[in-house]
């Protein structure tokens, strides 16, 4: 992956031109990470193990998770993951997304999907703001369940 300037990044609103100038360090999932500077943005393929990063959450500013392929779902569990140990930065799925996981990518945690032109061309904007308003089109919501958490069954 590399710079972040290469490809349409997918949010909310519709299309955007990727926002991010500075260079992505590639996460190796090894010790070699201590000079991580702070505000960095790491890019990382969907097989890390969450708690490795851990450690270096207070410097990092976006993590961009890679997809592959459209059908390899581990990027949504390892967005889940950095999320439920305390990830608060900026998550980027990028790759092979379809319009069609936009709702999947931003339930499991993700920001912001982004997307090569080409992708872009086949599947414009109108199918990604179609998927756009990703709470209403829960599961969970059309069948009129109420999610509970925690021991004090607080909802959501």
């Amino acid at each position: 992956m590399g710079r972040g300037n290469c490809g349409i990044l997918v949010r909310d609103t519709g299309f955007q031109d990727d926002d991010w100038r500075a260079d992505f360090v590639r996460w190796s999932g090894e010790d070699g990470h201590c000079a991580l500077p702070d505000g960095a943005a790491l890019d990382v393929e969907n097989t890390a193990p969450a708690e490795d990063i851990v450690p270096f959450f207070g410097r990092i500013a976006l993590i961009r998770i890679a997809f592959p392929s459209h059908m390899d779902g581990r990027g949504f569990s390892l967005a889940r993951h950095l999320r439920l140990l305390g990830y608060r930065g900026r998550l980027r799925a990028a790759g092979r997304i379809l319009a069609d996981q936009y709702a999947m990518a931003r339930r499991s945690g993700f920001d912001e999907v982004e997307i090569d032109p080409a992708l872009a061309e086949r599947q414009p904007e109108e199918q990604w703001l179609f998927r756009a308003d990703w709470r209403t089109h829960d599961y969970q919501e059309r069948l009129g369940r109420r999610r509970y958490h925690g021991a004090h069954g607080a909802q959501d």
